[in-house]
């Protein structure tokens, strides 16, 4: 893990904030959606995570999206 951590660093590798964030399709992958008016466009579960290099995406982070 420390290894992981070190080398995303040294790339300037940053993970996606996702969890309770409005959902944005140019940094999410929309795999479902629940039925949840209190958190309404947000995303609600991470079900992988993403990354990117600066503005640059790596891979989509996977979410589940309320509605």
């Amino acid at each position: 893990m420390w290894l992981e951590t070190y080398f995303f660093e040294r790339m300037n590798i940053t993970e996606i904030e996702s969890l309770g964030k409005e959902f944005d399709p140019n940094l999410h992958n929309a795999l479902m959606q629940i039925d949840d008016e209190a958190n309404s466009g947000k995303c609600v579960q991470v079900y992988e995570k993403g990354y990117k290099i600066k503005d640059k995406i790596l891979r989509h982070a996977s979410v589940v999206v309320a509605k």
